[in-house]
């Protein structure tokens, strides 16, 4: 099975030559040159095995990008591709979540040696516990399907499985605000917490068909979750 590769690089010439070199090594790979031509593929994170970001973007950097990836899709691999005379933090990557940087241009040969190591090492981390029972539900983990007899399947967004994981696993607790949006947006702003809300509201409406589930705000504090 071929990995898949997302490759964001402006450089017109160096990215269609990554792209045939890494092809040419079996791997699938998407070029974007523009980091917003990704606003629109969020929700297709979970197709890719590993993601490849030159630092240098235009419009959005390297690590903004990585930072917007990772809210949606946390333990997608990076490697970040910069410049020869480059100065750059590289605490910031590694904060953010980095597995690798290279210098451009960069020995496709051993970039691709990379890839493959990196790539291995994720897939051979611990697999979660596949299937879930739910009420009359059962959650598809590892696909992100939500499963009912009557209403048939909903396919999560990598987000939306992420939350309601964590919700699961803190089942019959008291849930603050903060610790969700930390554990899932990694960020406890504004913007987070009206996202995580709209997030909340489709996960309720995913679970209507079972009245013993429930997910219940509470004002100043948190969440109760009735899973």
């Amino acid at each position: 099975m071929e990995n898949k590769v997302l490759l964001v690089e402006d450089d017109n010439d160096f990215g269609a030559m990554l792209q045939q070199y890494l092809e040419y090594s079996n791997m699938q790979v998407e070029w974007i040159d523009d980091p917003r031509k990704m606003l629109d593929r969020l929700d297709s994170l979970s197709l890719y095995d590993i993601a490849i970001l030159d630092v240098m973007l235009p419009h959005m950097n390297g690590f903004k990008l990585a930072e917007l990836l990772i809210s949606i899709r946390p333990k997608l691999p990076i490697l970040f591709l910069t410049a020869k005379d480059q100065k750059i933090d590289k605490l910031t990557g590694l904060k953010i979540g980095a597995d690798d940087y290279m210098t451009k241009p960069c020995d496709p040969e051993e970039l691709t040696l990379r890839l493959h190591n990196i790539i291995k090492r994720t897939k051979t981390q611990p697999a979660l516990q596949q299937v879930i029972p739910l009420g009359t539900y059962t959650f598809d983990q590892e696909k992100m399907l939500l499963l009912h007899p009557q209403s048939g399947s909903v396919q999560l967004t990598e987000r939306e499985s992420k939350l309601l994981s964590y919700l699961i696993q803190h089942k019959h607790q008291l849930i603050a605000r903060e610790d969700v949006l930390m554990e899932v947006w990694q960020s406890n702003d504004f913007f987070a917490g009206r996202s995580m809300d709209v997030f909340i509201s489709r996960l309720r409406k995913y679970l209507q068909q079972d009245k013993n589930l429930s997910i219940q705000s509470l004002r100043g504090i948190g969440f109760k979750v009735d899973l």
